[in-house]
């Protein structure tokens, strides 16, 4: 059986049976440790995902490890250290949002059912899962789909559709 620094040299030339023999030596284990950090589910697997991509890229740049299991586990641990940041930066940022004085009004009842869309809303949001919740947090912070795609360490089309299952999630809770 092959050494996890034979295989990614393996990867490295090219080899994506390399690749499939990692992902299945250290799925389980790297998902596990991942949890600990990442206490959704969902993100979880986003950020195990990711782990195993950062193993692609790595290998089609031609990077040079030195013990590749400790390099992955360090990989998994900056990405989750990357996705607590980025939710803490949300929640302020959802925070000053909150705080914002809100602009006068010409008619009581308008501003009345003004603060109630924006409590339904704020409740809408509350339901969603921290993935999108997060999303939503950054998108409101103003950040374009680029932007979120950097902050999040996510493919463009990842976000896209992540916006698209908020919206929608969004739609369904705001009709209740």
């Amino acid at each position: 059986m092959a050494t996890d620094d034979a295989l990614f040299e393996r990867l490295l030339r090219g080899d994506l049976e390399a690749f499939d023999a990692l992902y299945g030596r250290h799925e389980r284990q790297l998902y596990g440790f991942i949890l600990k950090h990442v206490p959704d589910r969902h993100e979880a697997e986003d950020v195990l995902h990711d782990a195993f991509l950062a193993v692609l890229r790595e290998g089609r740049g031609g990077a040079r490890v030195t013990c590749f299991r400790a390099w992955l586990f360090q990989v998994a641990r900056n990405l989750c250290r990357n996705r607590a940041r980025s939710r803490q930066r949300a929640d302020r940022a959802m925070e000053a949002v909150a705080r914002a004085p809100a602009a006068p009004q010409a008619h009581p009842d308008r501003a009345l059912e003004e603060r109630q869309a924006a409590e339904a809303l704020r409740r809408a949001v509350s339901r969603l899962p921290d993935r999108l919740a997060e999303l939503y947090q950054l998108r409101a912070g103003g950040l374009s789909y680029e932007e979120l795609a950097r902050t999040l360490a996510l493919p463009l089309g990842t976000v896209k559709s992540r916006m698209h299952e908020m919206v929608r999630r969004l739609q369904q809770e705001m009709s209740r």
